[in-house]
């Protein structure tokens, strides 16, 4: 092809040029060949530009980093972050090759993932669910022996509510009427106020119930939310992909991780002053990452604040379920608003509830609900249109968060090994936390406050100046380093504080509580050995 090319333009160029350089040829002949010739090259060498053009586009892949939608680039998601990528890339190496580190294994302790570290699943929950998946087994004689009595009970029930008895089929964008009026009836039982289905609307997970209310609530950059410091990055992750601003209010560590209304105060108002329309507050209760449980007292003030405010209350309450000391108990905002007289229409609240976390710890099954109250007809509307864009949640998590909220009762079959399963996992998991605080609060330079719920510690670490200045060299935020020096050095998974906010000048890590129990002193070993050693290594 280039032989051709260099031919045809080495011809085109000596016939254009030969009268020039002949002053025996006819000038009027001369000009008309000329001109011919000339008019042949340019097109050519257009041409050849033209096709060097198009290769060059084509050798230009049509997506890159940098012509990504921005907003995409900008979310973090900081629990399945740096960090993590490394951890697996740890573990490929210690597959392929056995003892090329100095562990034996990865331990994932940065995500609330219960069932990936051990925990079992609770029978009832898991024979119902199997029984609705495969519903011809429920006419065999076997399945008696095999199955208790009320979840081929409790399956029929659901399967009778199932479009065309099958869990593959879709359902209601809401999702199933019949398992939205279990959960309705479960969270009046909890509450002792009236709860609606229709209020009710099934995701995968609670995460997606996020993502719609940010969809709904951001209309620009100048539309802010409201967020706890630290948080959950969920949150920060999900305003940056809708394009709004977090507003970030602080939780004071001092306190236990308290709210104190005088900081959403002062944060609304610097929010204002910058032009910002604060739509939303978040609060996480129990705490994810800092463990806290809220008092009913300052629950009721941040009620009032919203209502004074106008803004939407955003009620995480996955771990409401994980409550480890005997001096707190878990509250809904819900409750709290209707107990100060506070009805349906005099505030917009949302309550996020998932079947990841709590003692049942279904993460894969990506089940979950918000329930919706104090919105308008025409709003709500609008939230069903965005529910009805994914079509509907997935069915087994569908029929798992029915199950969550209406688990066997005094006087069912599976009432005592329910009892037994849930109550075994609470306790182990109180008895974790307490052993993982202690042993963080032995260790030189490190604070942690008391684990009250949820599934997490989130200790502060005073580090030597040395290994700041180590990490800044590294372009590594210093708990970070912190965090990666620790992996590399015991295989053990934390998450730096930096992902999560933090106030400026500390530094902290999150750790689940999740280990199983009789992996919990092997870890505590291995955390207290390497402090020991980052801290000599890098001691001012």
């Amino acid at each position: 092809m280039r032989k051709f090319v260099a031919h045809r333009a080495k011809s085109l160029i000596t016939n254009a040029t030969a009268p020039l350089l002949n002053p025996h040829h006819h000038q009027s002949s001369s000009s008309s060949f000329n001109y011919y010739y000339t008019s042949r090259l340019a097109r050519f060498l257009t041409s050849i530009a033209s096709d060097t053009s198009m290769a060059s586009d084509k050798s230009t892949p049509p997506l890159t980093a940098q012509s990504l939608n921005p907003k995409v680039l900008k979310c973090e998601y900081a629990v399945r972050g740096e960090i993590v990528s490394l951890a697996q890339k740890l573990q490929q190496d210690l597959q392929v090759n056995p003892g090329s580190h100095p562990f034996e294994e990865i331990i994932y302790c940065n995500i609330g993932n219960p069932q990936s570290l051990g925990q079992q699943p609770i029978t009832f929950f898991r024979e119902v669910l199997a029984l609705c998946d495969h519903p011809t087994i429920l006419d065999r004689s076997e399945t008696q022996g095999l199955f208790s009595a009320d979840s081929i009970e409790r399956a029929w029930q659901i399967l009778d509510q199932v479009p065309g008895r099958a869990t593959g089929a879709y359902s209601h964008s809401q999702g199933i009427k019949g398992l939205r009026d279990t959960i309705a009836a479960g969270i009046e039982a909890r509450d002792g106020f009236p709860a609606d289905p229709n209020d009710i609307f099934l995701t995968d997970g609670a995460s997606p119930a996020v993502h719609m209310m940010m969809q709904l609530l951001i209309r620009s950059e100048n539309d802010g939310i409201f967020c706890p410091i630290p948080q959950y990055p969920l949150y920060s992750a999900s305003i940056a992909l809708h394009g709004g601003t977090l507003v970030p209010y602080y939780l004071d560590e001092a306190t236990g991780w308290g709210l104190e209304i005088s900081e959403l105060k002062k944060q609304l108002e610097a929010a204002r002053q910058k032009g910002i329309t604060v739509r939303a507050l978040v609060v996480i209760n129990p705490g994810n990452p800092t463990g806290q449980v809220l008092a009913e007292e300052n629950q009721r003030d941040i009620v009032e604040f919203c209502k004074k405010e106008g803004l939407v209350l955003l009620a995480d309450e996955v771990y409401q379920e994980n409550i480890y000391v005997p001096d707190k108990h878990f509250h809904s905002f819900k409750k709290v608003a209707r107990s100060m007289g506070y009805g349906d229409k005099d505030i917009p609240l949302v309550s996020f509830q998932s079947v990841s976390k709590g003692y049942y710890g279904e993460c894969g099954k990506r089940g979950g609900y918000m329930e919706v109250t104090g919105f308008s007809p025409e709003v709500r509307e609008q939230i069903y249109k965005l529910a009805s864009v994914n079509l509907c949640s997935n069915i087994s998590g569908q029929i798992l968060a029915s199950l969550v909220m209406s688990p066997p009762k005094v006087g069912d079959e599976s009432y005592e090994s329910y009892s037994a399963e849930k109550d075994g996992i609470l306790q182990s998991l109180a008895r974790r936390a307490k052993t993982l605080e202690d042993a963080l609060n032995n260790l030189e330079g490190v604070t942690c406050n008391k684990a009250e719920g949820a599934m997490y510690l989130f200790p502060r670490i005073m580090l030597p100046n040395k290994a700041i200045k180590e990490a800044e060299s590294l372009k590594k935020a210093p708990d970070a380093y912190y965090a990666s020096r620790l992996l590399n050095a015991t295989g053990i998974v934390v998450v730096p504080g930096s992902g999560f906010g933090q106030v400026p000048g500390t530094w902290h890590f999150r750790c689940t509580i999740l280990p199983q129990e009789e992996k919990i002193p092997a870890i505590v070993s291995q955390l207290t050995e390497f402090h020991k050693k980052f801290m000599d290594e890098f001691r001012d």
